[in-house]
């Protein structure tokens, strides 16, 4: 059961349930006490123990029962019938006689598999295809094209082998039996196609998973698929949930500096060196301070959505963000992010400034006129845009004294490089003023920048 519980802990990692060593522990404590007898019960203590919201105790009830379910034997085997009986007689008797099996009872001398599948005892082959799964290192798959070759190893560790010699042995003394053993095999060979499936769809989906959000990770965020789109949020928020565990909490050594030696020594000269006091280098580090424009016009209707939701994660990353969203005039949305969910608070942003005609002069006018307050010393200044401006005045003087009044200003252009400065791409005008330019264009580049960004007030 230990190595059942194990399987079943990655199993729940597939499906999103994190699972923790201490977690594994308790769950394994709980069912130690419970038994496993019941298996209402047991699911009910592996539920309470590992699923931490609604999401993954539905997730995880679903995967106890795939975990958990056998696979059925097809019930088409031709019976042995009186008739079949005494036909062999006549054309045998040689072989009836030596043999002489009981009513029901398979013929002495054959291997383990055949009296297991001649005997038809399910529960008995049900087993022996969970021992040889694991001797076959089911939970190993990860493709679907790895179907054949497990469905191989399971058959040979249940004795495929010999089974073949009985069944060789078997056409030549007595063809009746022999084709009850043939239909049996062709049962378990279906059995084993079902348990592997099985192993297929619990333990493959974290691989599948991985490998999707791979692909979408490096996939242009302009020229996303509507089907997709759902599909890229999910991988937004799992990189804001990363930032967020990465940044959130500074590690107390951090915040603490280094062993300062001199200052040691000298401060417990008095006890002979003895360090009973302690002096620590500490490294000041600035408050962080950020502001984040954000374009939603049309031309990056598409991506804009992605951006919000990073810029909904940095408010809950760093103390002191102030964020704004601009099409052709600009307005300050820092409340409606921290106030909101990542859904409602983008519906509502695109609904007062989102889908217009960019204008980068005027939204520039407008931080200047209202917010240049905002910028200190400290303060790192993040645009989100693709520099468009429909061949209007880009006011880059006022990107200038954004520049100068900030610690670092910093550009990400969702375009592709080759584009700037064709067309009404404003960007080799605007990169002159800026600290670090960067494209992103994929969901990767995209949580580079930011972790390169929120990574240097840790």
């Amino acid at each position: 059961m230990r190595e059942n519980l194990h399987r079943f802990f990655r199993a729940a990692r597939g499906v999103g349930v994190h699972v923790s060593p201490a977690e594994s522990i308790d769950a394994m404590r709980a069912v130690a006490q419970v038994g496993i007898s019941d298996r209402a019960v047991l699911r009910d203590a592996l539920l309470l123990t590992l699923a931490k919201s609604k999401d993954e105790k539905l997730a995880l009830g679903d995967c106890f029962d795939l975990f958990f379910s056998q696979p059925e034997l097809r019930q088409d085997q031709p019976e042995a019938n009186d008739d079949d009986a005494s036909q062999d007689t006549d054309q045998s008797p040689a072989s009836s006689s030596a043999s002489e099996p009981g009513e029901g009872q398979p013929p002495e001398g054959l291997g383990p598999l055949a009296q297991m599948l001649l005997s038809q005892d399910r529960n008995a082959i049900a087993a022996a295809i969970a021992s040889a799964s694991g001797a076959a290192s089911l939970s190993e798959i990860r493709y679907s094209t790895q179907r054949g070759i497990f469905s191989s190893r399971i058959l040979d560790a249940m004795g495929l082998q010999r089974l073949r010699d009985d069944l060789d042995q078997l056409t030549a003394t007595n063809p009746a039996l022999a084709e009850r053993l043939r239909a049996a095999l062709d049962a378990l060979r279906e059995a084993v196609r079902d348990t592997v499936a099985q192993g297929l769809a619990l333990y493959a989906r974290e691989e599948a998973e991985n490998l999707r959000n791979e692909i979408l990770r490096n996939a242009p965020l302009a020229r996303i698929e509507r089907r997709q789109v759902a599909e890229m949020r999910a991988l937004i928020r799992q990189i804001a949930r990363r930032l967020r565990e990465r940044y959130s909490k500074p590690r107390k050594r951090q915040r603490r500096g280094h062993l300062d030696v001199r200052r040691t020594l000298r401060r417990n000269a008095a006890w002979g060196g003895v360090p009973f006091l302690t002096a620590w280098k500490r490294k000041h580090r600035d408050r962080p301070k950020i502001v984040a424009l954000c374009d939603v016009s049309g031309s990056v209707a598409q991506v804009s959505d992605f951006f919000l939701l990073l810029i909904h994660s940095l408010h809950e990353v760093v103390d002191d963000v102030r964020s704004f969203a601009f099409s052709s005039h600009l307005i300050e949305v820092s409340d409606i992010l921290e106030a909101k969910s990542p859904e409602e608070a983008m519906a509502e942003i695109m609904s007062k400034v989102g889908f217009g005609s960019s204008d980068y002069g005027s939204s520039l006018v407008d931080f200047e006129k209202s917010f240049m307050s905002a910028l200190t010393p400290q303060t790192t200044v993040i645009v989100l845009g693709d520099a468009r401006s429909n061949n209007l005045d880009p006011r880059a003087d006022i990107l200038r004294r954004i520049s100068e009044r900030s610690k670092r200003l910093v550009w990400l252009n969702p375009e592709g490089r080759l584009a700037w400065g064709f067309g009404d791409s404003e960007m080799p005008s605007y990169a002159t003023f800026c600290s670090v330019v960067r494209q992103c264009a994929t969901a990767q580049q995209l949580e580079r920048a930011v972790s390169d960004i929120v990574a240097t007030y840790q």
